[in-house]
């Protein structure tokens, strides 16, 4: 078996990691503002690192199978670009920020780049979905 016949399952299991890591950022994020003390717990965020990890690891062998190299490809340099701005975000919005409006807003910030990131992925352009816009 070739590797490169594992391509749909890989791309499958990517694609519902990024659905599962998205609700658990959300679910986080909103558990956070809300005060609930889950939102911060140690198996939540265990699990959180898991999923994520498991996420990485789909792309990096996404890229393997199909012997990209994400600088040279600009929608995926972008996409890369966006997920350090996430996780940049996303680390303020459940932890760093000091006040609650303040996480809020890397929360709504960080929920619009993930957003923007599917786009990017999904139209295969660096703008996202902004690219068809006339």
């Amino acid at each position: 078996m070739a590797l490169l016949e594992l391509y749909p399952q890989v791309r499958h299991a990517h694609i519902g990691l990024v659905a599962v890591s998205g609700v658990l950022f959300a679910l986080r994020g909103i558990g956070v503002l809300a005060g609930a003390g889950w939102s911060m717990r140690r198996p939540v965020r265990l699990l959180s690192q898991v999923i994520d990890t498991a996420l990485l690891g789909a792309a990096l062998l996404l890229l393997h199978l199909l012997q990209l190299n994400p600088f040279a490809i600009p929608w995926l340099a972008t996409k890369l670009a966006l997920l350090a701005v996430y996780i940049v975000l996303g680390s303020f919005a459940l932890k760093r920020a000091r006040s609650r409006p303040a996480r809020a807003s890397f929360f709504v910030a960080a929920l619009s780049v993930f957003a923007f990131m599917i786009g990017v992925a999904l139209a295969h352009h660096p703008l996202g979905f902004f690219s068809r816009l006339p």
